[in-house]
């Protein structure tokens, strides 16, 4: 099985992508221009008189006046954080702000996180009441079991919006996608099929409870907790496990495994062997889904079994199991339609549609958007891609069917292909541009020449496209101060990334040759003058690395005026066969996307030039998966430029 390298990032790495520019990672923008005195009039004072009156009057007018309809609270005690326990509600805060910013970037929802800093339920209950008239929708997070069930439970009852506990639901609805699409591909029969649930917590529960809405049997679905198989004989369970608990003879995991059709573990690393494995029915379905590390390695797992079908939580393997296709969409959906609630059918037509998604075509420009690889429904590919760009038009639709149908839904939606097209328009098309520049680079790794290669930014950068797995970078610097900076930033001064000194590299005599060959007849130099532009010079030698072909590309700029770095790279290096030098730009702004040359090299293009430049600008719009149509456009200031 292909793995692919975890990006890696050090801890001061981490801090300081949370305190640079602004602390934190939201931030609140009007949506309204406030620039003149009537606009703060109409914002505020008096202005805002009117829609309080109204609201007053209907509350529903809130929807329509204010950012309820699209505002969701996204909320924490702290008392189940991530993979690290039970910290407080104030060290909850980066994640519940990372949530508020997952929901903005993948379906345009905005959200707020609220830290609650108590373990009592009804405080907690209570807390969440009086706010709740300010959203469109609850997201619970990271609360610990059984409170989290008593939570959402109660405020279910006594609140008039969504409220969703991801940790449960969301895993529980990928799960159920990837199960639908597993048993297909295994020629099982979804009521038939025996399932071993390994974990006991809210994530569990609620798969369990969602296997049993797509019409698998109570009785077919074993789960466990630390102390083995929850069966009627048991006296040491609770209430919620009750439900769970089935006639067996079954004690423990090993015993559970027997013939299973599908195991899916929310448990802890290495609690399964391959012997249990080889003990599974013909064509087994294992979600191995603890974090970071698995139940049992898929390596391992394919070593005594080649008819598995297996799906993770990570992103280095196939099939993983991310809450991240669902949350956002499901509540996309549902406050598009102000549903009063996520209930079952909304939660079945969310993974049906996940699942139903994954068989389909993908076309070219969803497999642009993925880095050109274009995936085939199979065993490696049971869940859509994460970045799949069709998720904002599918998921929300079904959501929003399902809750009108359910009755559930106050407002109808009368024309869903003219909704699906409104959701296609929300998701930042720059974003999914990026993601599949991203994925093509990845495919070719690249060596790319970082020239200020002791600058601490450029230094950054490099790591990144390093840790990002996009290529190789070479710095151009002193190996001493590179690791004198590389622990200044949280790295240990052994990183493994390439430098190269000019003047100790065996390289030089090379690119020496090379630049006086080049550069003799046309400006008269010396071997020892271009020797010691090689030798003094880092753009100079960066340029050289890429015409002599140790590099593909290079980076600059960042210590150096743009002009001066230009001037440098065109004594090195030719411009493309056929082709001139010129900068082109691309901007992405709502739904649209632009190339615009000559941006950078031509202060005043001839007419040849102009031919020339949208002929390359054609070529490159293309390889973004565009059809180019070329505009000429002269200076705004009557042909003088700025």
């Amino acid at each position: 099985m292909k793995k692919n390298k975890i990006e890696h990032y050090s801890d001061k790495e981490a801090l300081d992508f949370h305190t640079n520019d602004k602390s934190g990672k939201i931030e609140i923008i009007s949506s309204k221009p406030v620039t003149t005195k009537r606009d703060l009039a109409l914002a505020y004072s008096p202005g805002v008189a009117a829609p309080v009156k109204a609201i007053a009057e209907d509350p529903e007018l809130a929807y329509e006046y204010t950012t309820k309809g699209n505002l969701v609270a996204v909320i924490s005690n702290g008392s189940a954080i991530l993979g690290l326990g039970n910290l407080g509600a104030i060290a909850s805060k980066p994640v519940m702000e990372g949530k508020a910013v997952l929901f903005k970037r993948f379906a345009d929802i905005d959200s707020i996180d609220l830290e609650i800093d108590t373990e009592d339920t009804k405080e907690i209950i209570n807390s969440i009441k009086h706010i709740a008239k300010s959203f469109g929708g609850i997201n619970l997070e990271d609360i610990a079991a059984p409170n989290c069930f008593i939570i959402e439970e109660e405020l279910k009852n006594i609140l008039d919006i969504p409220v969703f506990h991801d940790d449960q639901h969301g895993t529980a609805i990928i799960t159920t996608a990837a199960l639908i699409n597993a048993v297909d591909i295994a020629k099982k029969n979804l009521k038939k099929i025996k399932i071993v649930i390994n974990g006991a917590g809210a994530a569990a529960m609620a798969c369990a409870k969602l296997f049993r809405s797509t019409g698998i049997p109570k009785n077919n679905i074993k789960m466990l907790d630390s102390k083995g198989v929850i069966n009627k004989k048991r006296k040491d369970i609770n209430s919620w496990k009750k439900e769970f608990a089935v006639e067996t003879k079954d004690k423990n995991l090993d015993d559970a495994m027997k013939n299973a059709d599908v195991f899916l573990g929310l448990s802890a690393a290495g609690v399964v062997k391959k012997s249990m494995i080889k003990k599974m029915a013909k064509n087994p379905i294992i979600f191995a889904c603890a974090n970071p590390d698995p139940e049992i390695k898929p390596e391992d797992i394919e070593e005594v079994r080649n008819d598995a079908i297996i799906a993770t939580g990570r992103s280095d393997y196939p099939n993983q199991v991310n809450n991240l296709i669902g949350f956002p969409y499901i509540f996309r959906g549902a406050l598009d339609v102000r549903a009063k609630t996520i209930n079952e059918e909304m939660k079945v037509a969310a993974a049906n549609a996940i699942a139903s998604l994954a068989r389909e075509f993908v076309p070219d420009e969803v497999a642009a958007a993925m880095g050109g690889e274009r995936p085939n429904y199979g065993k490696k590919y049971i869940i859509p891609s994460t970045f799949d760009p069709r998720l904002i038009s599918v998921i929300p639709l079904a959501v929003a069917k399902a809750a009108i149908k359910s009755g559930v839904a106050r407002k109808k939606i009368e024309n869903f292909d003219l909704y699906s097209e409104q959701l296609k328009q929300r998701l930042d098309p720059s974003v999914t541009i990026m993601q599949g520049i991203n994925n093509q680079i990845k495919k070719t790794n690249k060596k790319v020449v970082f020239a200020d290669g002791e600058d601490e930014n450029t230094l950054k950068a490099a790591i990144a496209f390093k840790n990002s797995g996009l290529g190789t970078p070479i710095l151009v610097a002193k190996e001493k101060v590179v690791k004198e900076k590389l622990r200044e930033i949280g790295y240990g001064e052994n990183f493994d990334i390439e430098i190269v000194n000019s003047t100790l590299s065996d390289k030089r005599k090379k690119y020496v040759n090379y630049l006086f060959k080049k550069l003799q007849r046309k400006e008269g130099l010396l071997e020892r003058d271009c020797d010691k532009m090689v030798r003094n010079d880092r753009v100079i030698w960066g340029s050289c690395m890429v015409a002599c072909g140790d590099a593909d590309a290079m980076v600059t700029g960042n210590s150096r005026r743009y002009g001066q770095s230009l001037d440098k790279v065109k004594k090195v290096i030719d411009a493309r066969p056929g082709e001139i030098m010129f900068g082109l730009n691309m901007i992405v702004n709502k739904g649209k996307t632009v190339f615009i040359a000559d941006t950078s090299v031509h202060e005043y293009p001839t007419s040849e030039q102009l031919s020339e430049i949208a002929i390359s600008a054609s070529r490159v719009a293309k390889l973004f998966g565009f059809e180019p149509k070329v505009a000429f456009l002269s200076h705004s200031t009557f042909g003088q430029p700025i």
